[in-house]
């Protein structure tokens, strides 16, 4: 399994925890919230680590009762980690099933380990990141371990200022 991954499910499991943790303000810190998309930053072992995040606009099934969703933009400055794109949604995925992500008609794979995936390819991250900067909407489409497919729409609406303001407090 590659270092960048095993680092990368550490560190979005670490993220959701304090997200959805009642830890401190010191702790977590919003930079700005931008439409529907907020940034934060965390210092985790001295090391800060700065992302974007948003919600899902739409769920489905709306009867599938499962945790909260979220889609990730990444920088660990001190790992050498930037732009590194991850979600969950609220499950656990499929093993050995990709996870899909669409936007217009791009479809961008990502793989997945329990309940987080993530796009492992740079160039494909680039490519990702670059479109969520022109579209509108991006859709996550993954399977639960019984093979029921789930959609998590998010809006793009904030993500370019949200993005490129995590992107400034860990450069």
């Amino acid at each position: 399994m590659p270092q960048k991954f095993i680092n990368s499910l550490y560190i979005s499991f670490i993220i959701i925890l304090i997200s959805f943790s009642a830890r401190s303000a010191e702790d977590l810190k919003s930079i700005g919230k931008f439409k529907d998309w907020e940034t934060f930053n965390v210092t985790e072992n001295d090391n800060k680590i700065c992302f974007a995040q948003s919600i899902p606009i739409l769920r489905a099934p709306k009867k599938f009762e499962r945790n909260p969703s979220r889609l990730f933009i990444t920088f660990r400055p001190s790992e050498d980690i930037k732009d590194e794109v991850s979600a969950t949604s609220g499950y656990t995925f499929q093993k050995e099933k990709i996870v899909k992500a669409k936007t217009g008609k791009k479809t961008y794979d990502f793989f997945s380990q329990e309940e987080f995936a993530w796009i492992l390819d740079t160039e494909e991250e680039q490519r990702f990141i670059k479109a969520m900067k022109k579209a509108s909407r991006v859709m996550i489409i993954g399977r639960t371990e019984k093979g029921k497919q789930t959609i998590d729409h998010y809006s793009l609406m904030g993500f370019s200022k949200a993005y490129d303001t995590a992107k400034k407090n860990c450069s």
